[in-house]
């Protein structure tokens, strides 16, 4: 059994539903100042439960597709992983990905219509489900996986942001509001922040094995200035949208977060060995996951 947990790598799932948290606060909060009923638990819990099985699916995907294109290997930093320490087979792993993706269907399909029944808006949001769970697979699984091709940090981008978070608040409110793109693309730079920090960590590795990454195709430097982009421009677009609302100081609690931010961005600098970036994982994921909490609970009590 721990090696299925060691799989499903739990680390990650904070970062996960950062998203979803951010969405659901931004909706309570319009639902309250509308006088709006729309906002519901049931929206929350099930997008909670489809966003962690998108993400546990991914993962498990990850570690097969790593194994069959050979990137898993005696050189990868960071845990080992499950296929290619032998603990699980492939044909092991693949049904676990059949049972988790399958779950996140119907997990998907109860959360639209939840929200929207059966309705033409519903189809819409189905195929963007299908799209993620696609997207989910096709990281590094199959063949031509997009992440070998250096897409990958548009996926993390479009789902963990765009989608997650102004997906989840049209959902919960049935309407859109084009300042949640502000927290989406917030959210949407810190996670693909964290993918890029993987990527640095796995530069040699992923370039030896044919993975395209856009850390190969840029370079160890060019990668440190988009990894200050993302992290100082995910903080920029909180700031932009907290300083337009102009709300009650206690919406600025996410700043407290800002220096270890920045104590990050420093550490990323001045390491010259890659392998050493593995600590700074955590570090980022674990801090855009207290950004999301903190950001939420200024929204709500403001």
């Amino acid at each position: 059994m721990k090696h299925w947990i060691q799989a499903f790598r739990l680390r990650t799932l904070p970062l996960a539903v950062s998203s979803i948290l951010v969405a659901s606060a931004l909706a309570f909060d319009h639902a309250y100042l509308n006088g709006s009923e729309y906002f519901t638990a049931n929206v929350f819990y099930l997008a909670l439960i489809t966003a962690i099985l998108l993400q546990v699916l991914s993962n498990l995907a990850n570690d097969l597709g790593d194994h069959q294109h050979g990137t898993d290997n005696d050189d990868r930093v960071g845990p080992q992983r499950a296929v290619q320490s032998g603990a699980i087979s492939p044909s092991q792993m693949k049904f676990a990905m059949i049972i988790c993706g399958s779950l996140a269907f119907i997990s998907g399909c109860g959360l639209i219509i939840t929200a929207l029944g059966f309705s033409p808006k519903a189809l819409t949001f189905l195929l963007i489900g299908i799209l993620a769970i696609g997207a989910a697979v096709k990281y590094t699984f199959g063949k031509n996986p997009y992440g070998y091709a250096g897409l990958g940090d548009i996926s993390v981008f479009m789902f963990f942001g765009i989608v997650g978070v102004c997906g989840t608040f049209y959902l919960h409110v049935h309407s859109a509001n084009w300042m949640i793109l502000l927290p989406a693309m917030a959210f949407g730079s810190l996670s693909a922040g964290v993918l890029n920090v993987n990527n640095m960590r796995d530069i040699l590795n992923d370039a030896a094995s044919g993975k395209r990454t856009l850390v190969v195709r840029m370079g160890s430097t060019n990668a440190k200035v988009y990894q200050t982009t993302l992290v100082l421009g995910g903080i920029a677009s909180l700031v932009a949208f907290t300083f337009m609302r102009n709300g009650h100081w206690i919406q600025w609690l996410f700043l407290i977060v800002v220096p270890g931010f920045i104590i990050h961005l420093r550490r990323v600098w001045s390491t010259l060995e890659p392998r050493a970036l593995d600590p700074q994982l955590k570090v980022l994921a674990m801090g855009t996951f207290v950004t999301a909490l903190l950001f939420s609970l200024g929204v709500i009590l403001a």
